[in-house]
């Protein structure tokens, strides 16, 4: 940047609307956000001066202020197919001044259904050319190409193509695809809202004849959707495209090619069958140049039919906004094995979505067979857990010589291929993993000195990046792949620190407000909602319609965000309002409760320990209380002062019908506990203290392994921490026996598991019909992993003050972390040295830190720059020596102690002692049982045997 060198300060990025998004701009009134480096230390902003080109004529406009995200488009609003550049720059508060910065290009294609002229076409079966009779031969899993053909005048100056499809589609100009977006439109509340893309395909024209044309298949349109082999067609119709292509001259012409009853279609070709759970055939014998050359038709044209708007409404069309689905990675072959039933297996080393990429050379006709999984099991291919999704590609040669190939209108969960069909000997170098996803702006890292911590971590990172695929899925390789709204609800926060997740979750968020008006209020299970069940109101996944929004304006500080989905907010409370009645307690009915708890039974995931009636009662605290803080940001303040009250209506009712005064939950369970403290339904500190203890006493008393499931994992190191449980919630943290977090990771995990045993200990696959290897909810403790460990929090929406606030524990010595939450990276690096701790902090310009140390009461608030403190921490790290093991120590003092815990446990195994093994499973690892009292019908010679144990541990150094 020439311009900014001579200024202390620089403008080092600006962008419009949001990071990550699209080509063409999906508003004519974009916001406007930009990062600023300097060097001056406490930089703030004081003003700023934005300039917009349109043409040749320039305006600029200024303004006071320190915002420098989300800042309002200063002209007039941007038609269709328009083009304009800014550029900003900034003064401190300080004087100091930065040069401009470079002129940021933005261009728009359409913006409306009224800049919408192309309706849908779809294939009419030979001999006819009725809608009705497109509509009917519409049960096929194949693909249907279009084709057109125009003629380019001299002096084209712009070509934008924009298009979208009823399922997913594959545009080619002369042949060559346009874009580097895959698997468009993607996956919306069709009936509502439909997305286009456009594409600047200026340089794919030539002067004279040139052939425009689409592949489309049935994608999530046409995919056919249910549970238990009961599955239909979500969205009505046969496939479908939709397309215009604008053509701008240097003489001011424009010439519109749309999608019309000219164009000619193909039921076949290459693509002989593609979905999104069967996978994708390919038969190269079948290729033509009906898509590569004009004046070459179809093999096999048929006439074209217009869909109705019963079918084809174009009020539904909306640019899209999120960002794009690409090939974002490229993972190699790890392993090439042989099962023990002959099968060539690939392992790529990490479990992931996408595709294969594939390098051969097939004679005529041979084909190969590529099937996917997520696991082995017994050495082969794990695809019980796939269930009726046959996950599988074929690809047939036509003998033409070496081509590179690979799926485009499916994907696929998976670590491991089994490839079948191989012609000639397989080389590793010619097969490799795509990895596709949403292409979203990473922003967030942790590392620290525990290995198997910084595992879960991209563990987490995978779960996430598989799952972010169009929508928040729940998994990405089953015949599933919804997206669930509860499990988003608890992952917003993890998802919204790991990357920029505004204009992803921002879209989606518009489904659930499109699905949620057509059921009265009531947030689906699942969005978009293509299953035919009544939508019913559930706690903790209809809360995705208030918690989910309170977490992105919580990372990114956009009141316009949070202003456009209050209205789904209040639906959602209203709704549950209505169903708890005047005693605000939500009771009765269907819940999912905690759903996934350790210890439901395989086949009945819904059986949790906690109550669901708690579970549903502390969400609606939950919801009403963040609905009216929204309301407050947003000047609703009749909806604060209502909502307030209801949400402390709610804290009152549920404290007396499920709160003892000594602090006991009426469900003596880990979740319940987590709810209480986690969702601040405990004001009273004494209480609040009372509640950390018990749930201190129910962790220890499992063994420290996990008791929670969806609704509880993410609450409950945060509710220990709160509790004054800080080196409890750590030991949590660390453990590595079933179920906990680190034991997937023990047993090779590089994904979150859907179950705490996804894998049993002995290797086989858990036996419940819904297991899933890629499964980010119980991943959500990276959310506290973040604070607690990197030590970073928002403590100001969009973070322009940073909580700086690391908990030491679990014997971390150290830990790095970093966020760039839009204003710039805030980085933690801090390390312990026997009782010395030093903590680095770098915050970026335009913001600051409140840092509070290890110990301290107080904290201290910083500007801009970098800082360093060292302090000694002795009094939180000291050690004493274990008191001498005897008949009389009690189980929770064993427990703590993890060689004693591990040597007794590995001496009742030896004797047989089934009661003794039984303690973790129990919660029997109490405070108040001694040992010698707890070793019932143990013979004497085993108790002699125990006795003798304790006396070798008491010689331990």
């Amino acid at each position: 940047m020439p311009e900014a060198t001579a200024f202390p300060v620089v403008v080092s990025a600006l962008w419009a609307e949001g990071r990550g998004r699209p080509d063409f701009l999906a508003t004519g009134t974009p916001t406007l956000s930009w990062q600023v480096q300097t060097d001056v230390p406490g930089w703030l902003q004081h003003s700023y001066e934005l300039e917009t080109r349109v043409g040749s004529a320039v305006q600029a406009e200024r303004r006071q202020t320190v915002h420098s995200q989300h800042q309002p488009w200063p002209a007039e609003p941007l038609g269709a197919y328009a083009s304009a550049a800014v550029r900003v720059r900034v003064t401190g508060t300080d004087g100091s001044v930065s040069g401009f910065s470079p002129w940021l290009e933005l261009g728009t294609g359409p913006l409306s259904p009224a800049d919408w002229a192309a309706p849908f076409i779809a294939a009419a079966p030979a001999g006819t050319e009725s809608e009705s009779d497109a509509e009917s031969d519409a049960d096929d899993r194949g693909t249907t190409r279009f084709r057109t053909e125009l003629t380019a005048a001299p002096g084209l100056v712009s070509a934008v193509l924009s298009a979208t499809a009823h399922g997913i589609y594959q545009a080619v100009v002369n042949g060559q695809v346009v874009g580097d977006e895959v698997l468009t439109p993607g996956w919306t509340s069709y009936d509502d809202r439909l997305t286009f893309q456009s594409y600047d395909v200026t340089g794919l024209l030539r002067e004279g004849a040139n052939v425009l044309g689409a592949t489309v298949a049935d994608g999530w349109y046409g995919e056919r959707f249910g549970f238990d082999g009961n599955f239909q067609q979500g969205y009505p119709g046969p496939r479908a495209l939709s397309v215009q292509l604008r053509l701008e001259y240097a003489d001011g012409r424009v010439h519109t090619v749309i999608t019309d009853e000219r164009w000619t279609a193909s039921g076949t070709g290459p693509v002989t069958r593609a979905g999104i759970y069967p996978g994708e055939s390919f038969d190269a014998r079948l290729a033509d140049a009906a898509l590569v050359d004009p004046g070459t038709a179809f093999p096999h044209p048929l006439p074209v039919v217009v869909l109705g708007a019963d079918v084809a409404n174009p009020a539904r069309l909306t640019p899209s906004f999120a960002p794009p689905v690409r090939r974002i990675e490229y993972v190699a072959v790890q392993s090439v094995t042989t099962s023990p039933s002959g099968a060539t297996l690939l392992d790529f080393g990490q479990n992931l979505v996408g595709w294969l990429e594939l390098s051969l050379d097939a004679p005529a006709g041979h084909a190969v067979t590529l099937r996917h999984a997520e696991v082995l099991e017994n050495g082969e291919l794990g695809v019980r857990p796939l269930r009726f999704a046959e996950a599988t590609d074929h690809f047939t040669g036509d003998g033409d010589g070496r081509r590179t190939w690979s799926p485009a209108f499916t994907f696929h969960g998976f670590r491991y291929a089994e490839v079948t069909g191989w012609p000639g000997e397989l080389c590793p170098e010619d097969i490799r993993a795509v990895v596709v996803h949403n292409d979203m702006v990473r922003t967030g890292h942790l590392q620290t000195s525990n290995p198997k911590l910084n595992q879960l971590h991209q563990n987490v990172l995978w779960g996430m990046r598989g799952n972010f695929l169009s929508l928040p899925t729940d998994c990405p390789q089953r015949d599933e792949r919804l997206g669930w709204t509860g499990d988003i609800q608890v992952f917003a926060p993890t998802a919204s620190y790991l990357y920029d997740v505004s204009g992803f979750l921002g879209s989606w968020l518009r489904d659930v407000d499109a699905d949620q008006r057509r059921a009265g209020g009531v947030v689906p299970f699942v969005v978009p909602n293509p299953l035919p069940m009544t939508p019913m109101a559930a706690a903790a996944w209809g809360d995705a319609g208030t918690l989910v929004p309170d977490a992105l304006f919580e990372r990114y500080g956009d009141e316009a965000a949070l202003a456009t989905q209050y209205p789904s907010m209040r639906a959602w409370v209203d709704v549950v309002d209505d169903l708890a009645g005047p005693d605000h307690l939500w009771s009765g009915g269907f819940q999912f409760g905690d759903w996934l708890d350790p210890s439901a039974p395989p086949q009945n995931p819904a059986a949790a320990k906690t109550d669901p009636d708690i579970v549903a009662t502390a969400y609606f605290f939950r919801s009403t209380s963040r609905l009216a803080a929204a309301a407050e940001v947003l000047g609703r303040d009749e909806d604060a002062a209502r909502y307030s009250q209801l949400a402390e209506g709610i804290r009152a009712a549920f404290v007396a019908e499920y709160v003892t005064p000594a602090g006991r939950m009426l469900s003596d369970a880990h979740t319940a506990y987590a709810l209480a403290i986690g969702f601040g339904l405990l004001t009273d500190p004494a209480l609040v203290a009372k509640a950390g203890t018990r749930l201190a006493e129910l962790v220890r008393s499992h063994g420290y392994r996990i008791g929670t499931g969806f609704v509880g994992t993410p609450l409950i190191c945060d509710a220990l921490c709160l509790g004054g449980q800080s080196e409890v919630a750590y030991r949590l943290l660390l453990e590595e026996g079933c179920p906990s977090w680190l034991y997937p990771v023990s047993m090779g995990a590089t994904t979150i598991w859907e179950r705490w045993d996804s894998i049993l200990p002995d290797g086989s696959i858990n036996p419940g019909e819904m297991t899933s290897f890629n499964h980010y909810a119980l991943g959500a403790v990276a959310d506290w992993m973040h604070r607690a460990i990197g030590g970073i929090a928002p403590a100001e929406p969009g973070s322009r003050v940073t909580l700086v606030e690391p908990v030491l524990g679990g014997d971390i010595t150290s830990a790095s972390a970093s966020l760039d939450s839009g204003n710039g990276p805030v980085t933690v690096d801090w390390t312990l040295t026997g009782s010395t701790f030093a903590l680095a902090v770098s915050v970026p310009p335009n913001t600051t830190a409140v840092v509070r140390l290890p110990g301290a009461a107080e904290t201290e608030e910083v500007g801009s720059g970098a800082h360093e403190w060292v302090t000694d921490v002795a009094e939180l790290v000291a050690t004493t020596a274990p008191a001498p093991l005897g008949m009389q120590t009690s189980l929770s003092e064993i427990i703590n102690d993890a060689e004693a815990a591990s040597a007794l446990q590995a001496l009742f195994a030896e004797l047989g002692y089934v009661i003794g093994l039984g303690w973790t499973t129990g919660g029997r690892w109490k405070s108040n049982s001694p040992l010698g009292t707890s070793l019932i019908m143990l013979p004497p010679a085993g108790v002699a045997r125990v006795q003798q144990l304790l006396a070798e541990l008491n010689t331990r150094p």
